[in-house]
């Protein structure tokens, strides 16, 4: 029979699922010609799971649900209990490609953050996609330090406990003195008394949000 050339063509369908936490400004709707800036938050481990009340716990939704005139349009996925951010990255970018066409999102304005479990996934998912976003957040994460050149052009600010016990403050340093080795735009603030609860300080800092806005995509 020997050897022939073929070629297989065929439509693959596959369902994505996932809950979120969406925030719209109280001025969303009186502004209608507005383009609004959206932040991406990703939980930590312990908001894994189909409650989305969970998520409200800490960080973004947190401050999103106590403050309806929080200025971004907020968008706090909640990723699948027994999974993580980097296995759910799929997920994640359709989610957030949704939002963006359904909503007056500025695409020169899209930044992402997240803490511990979360961190670790904004370190990924930046790494995967360096040119979605504007700036982003990495609280008590790590990531892939052999990746820090793709994160070169990026605006990074990224926060850590220096008594973590829980994510070592070398994760978050392996990551930003890479970066700023290669002349990159990063830089880690270090709580020197904080375990792992880095979060509760770096979110309830106004100069964090000052400082993403700051940034666009060119």
């Amino acid at each position: 029979m020997g050897q022939s050339a073929n070629k297989l063509e065929m439509e693959v369908t596959k369902k994505l699922q996932m809950g979120y936490l969406l925030h719209l400004p109280e001025e969303y709707d009186s502004e209608p010609e507005k383009q609004w800036p959206l932040l991406l938050f990703l939980h930590g481990s312990g908001e894994r799971g189909d409650n989305l009340d969970k998520v409200k716990i800490h960080g973004i939704p947190k401050i999103a649900e106590k403050n309806p005139g929080f200025p971004f349009i907020a968008l706090s996925p909640q990723c699948p209990q027994g999974s993580n951010w980097s296995r759910e990255q799929e997920t994640v970018i359709v989610l957030l490609e949704r939002i963006t066409q359904s909503f007056r999102v500025d695409p020169k304005r899209i930044y992402l953050t997240g803490l511990s479990m979360g961190g670790y996934g904004t370190w990924r998912l930046a790494c995967d996609y360096p040119d979605k976003f504007a700036a982003i957040a990495p609280v008590c994460g790590g990531g892939e330090p052999y990746r820090a050149k793709s994160l070169v052009h990026l605006p990074i600010w990224a926060f850590h406990g220096a008594k973590d016990s829980v994510v070592s403050i070398r994760e978050s340093e392996n990551m930003v003195n890479p970066i700023q080795a290669l002349g990159g735009n990063a830089k880690l603030t270090v709580y020197p008394d904080t375990d792992h609860n880095s979060w509760t300080e770096t979110y309830d800092n106004p100069e964090l949000y000052e400082w993403l806005l700051s940034h666009r995509l060119a």
